[in-house]
């Protein structure tokens, strides 16, 4: 379903000439192609919409990532013409993205989550953060997550 929402929206970037959004679309596109090769190669069956799906909410948060990396490279590099072409990428790539969660809604969650399992130590840590990885795939950050979770965690004895 993703996948061919990324194929019409190229399409019609390709008509408007909106060279920025093209690119990044095929960016997109090239990415979830190279996963269904490689998946081939290892015998994996080919990728349906499902797994599409999936896959690509694992992959737009990381492409995200990979580009505020380079932003901060670009900008103390002084590359400002590259980081704000970044910055458009980012944009782009956010719309196929599920909504974020604010930052009430994402403590609601970890409250919600803390409750749910008994969570009361450091030690469920891991089985916190599997359950909200679970849950609200794509819609946190898990790196600052993670520090929110420990907090609540901590301050529970």
């Amino acid at each position: 379903m993703l996948r061919e929402q990324l194929a019409d929206d190229l399409k019609s970037a390709m008509k408007s000439k909106d060279s920025c959004r093209v690119s990044t679309l095929r960016l997109i596109l090239a990415a979830l192609k190279d996963r269904d090769i490689a998946a081939r190669i290892e015998g994996g069956a080919t990728s349906n919409k499902e797994s599409d799906d999936r896959i690509l909410k694992k992959m737009l948060p990381k492409m995200v990532k990979q580009r505020r990396e380079s932003i901060d490279a670009y900008e103390s590099g002084g590359r400002l013409d590259l980081a704000e072409r970044e910055a458009a990428e980012i944009v782009i790539i956010e719309n196929y993205l599920p909504r974020q969660l604010d930052e009430d809604e994402i403590a609601n969650a970890v409250r919600g989550v803390i409750e749910k399992l008994g969570s009361s130590c450091i030690k469920d840590m891991g089985r916190t953060m599997a359950a909200l990885k679970a849950a609200y795939s794509g819609q946190m950050d898990f790196s600052k997550v993670g520090n929110m979770v420990k907090e609540y965690l901590t301050s529970a004895r």
